[in-house]
């Protein structure tokens, strides 16, 4: 099975594949078992049908496979053709962590630091997240990193922090590049550095990262670490602002009331105050406030129709 399906001294043919997969599940073996669940939750070549996922998992996961074990926790603390059950999710994410793996590591550690499926328990988050983090997991990293900031079950230690997101960031994490980027801004755990704090924005930026395009937008608006390129920071704005990010929302609409780096727009200005507004952003509250006392009826009407579509569009 394995064979056809990497292409190993055959045409790669996952239909071929799967034909093996069941014949060696069907005799009990459990890697067999665990990656014929895989297809069926992936519906790669069978119909996709996660309660034949689960069935074949679960067969794997009770012959100790650590990857089933991993797969049926996560069906459980989704709720995925089973009952959501976060205590059931724990307790195969465990066994699936007491044999080293980083994912169910992962998994169990964000159990312990919410409190879910078990007690509370920073300390034990801790504990679990370095295990992950250890043999590379990066949002295990990228966790660490947000403890060691917090001073959550460890001493606050913002040193500390920036190593695990440097870890993460340089595995290409996005939300870890964004929170190395915003410590050199602010000098936290590093030098303070506003041309290093750009790369890691611009890094994680590109990766779609809200946040690091609202603060890249920042940087380039008031030309640090970078030149002054008032166009360059309204691209960014908008970036963040269109994927719903209400700061940018309330920057791209004060840049509409007094045209700078776009062209003058009440109407456009209005519409991403409204949009921030509505998420409790009180900078654009009231600045829509003091804008609507400039508005004809037919501008403020063009704005709030503009906001409906937008949301219409997001809901999507």
């Amino acid at each position: 099975g394995n064979m056809y399906f990497r292409g190993q001294g055959v045409t790669v043919d996952e239909t071929e594949a799967v034909k093996w997969y069941r014949m060696a599940a069907d005799q009990g073996n459990a890697q067999a078992q665990f990656l014929l669940g895989l297809m069926y939750a992936n519906g790669r070549v069978v119909t996709k049908d996660d309660a034949e996922a689960v069935k074949w998992y679960r067969m794997a996961a009770e012959q100790g496979d650590a990857k089933a074990q991993f797969s049926l926790g996560d069906i459980y603390a989704t709720g995925r053709s089973v009952t959501h059950d976060d205590v059931e999710a724990a307790k195969w994410y465990r066994m699936a962590a007491d044999q080293g793996d980083a994912k169910a590591q992962c998994s169990l550690g964000g159990m312990y630091f919410i409190g879910e499926g078990v007690p509370k328990d920073d300390a034990e988050a801790v504990k679990w997240f370095r295990m992950a983090a250890d043999q590379g997991h990066t949002e295990a990293q990228r966790f660490l990193g947000y403890i060691y900031a917090g001073g959550r079950g460890v001493p606050e230690d913002d040193v500390e922090a920036a190593k695990w997101y440097r870890m993460a960031a340089d595995q290409g994490d996005a939300d870890a590049q964004f929170s190395l980027g915003e410590a050199y801004v602010i000098g936290q755990g590093v030098t303070k550095d506003d041309a290093e704090a750009v790369k890691w924005f611009l890094m994680s930026a590109e990766q779609g990262n809200d946040r690091a395009q609202f603060w890249l937008g920042n940087m380039y608006a008031g030309g640090r670490g970078v030149a002054k390129v008032i166009v360059e920071a309204v691209k960014w704005y908008r970036k963040s602002a269109e994927q719903g990010n209400d700061n940018a929302q309330r920057v791209i609409g004060a840049l509409y009331t007094y045209g700078q780096g776009v062209t003058k727009d009440a109407g456009e200005a209005y519409k991403w105050l409204l949009l921030a507004g509505a998420q409790g952003n009180e900078s654009a509250k009231k600045d829509y406030t003091e804008l609507e006392r400039t508005l004809t009826s037919a501008q403020r009407e063009a704005g709030q129709r503009m906001a409906r579509e937008f949301r219409k569009v997001q809901s999507k």
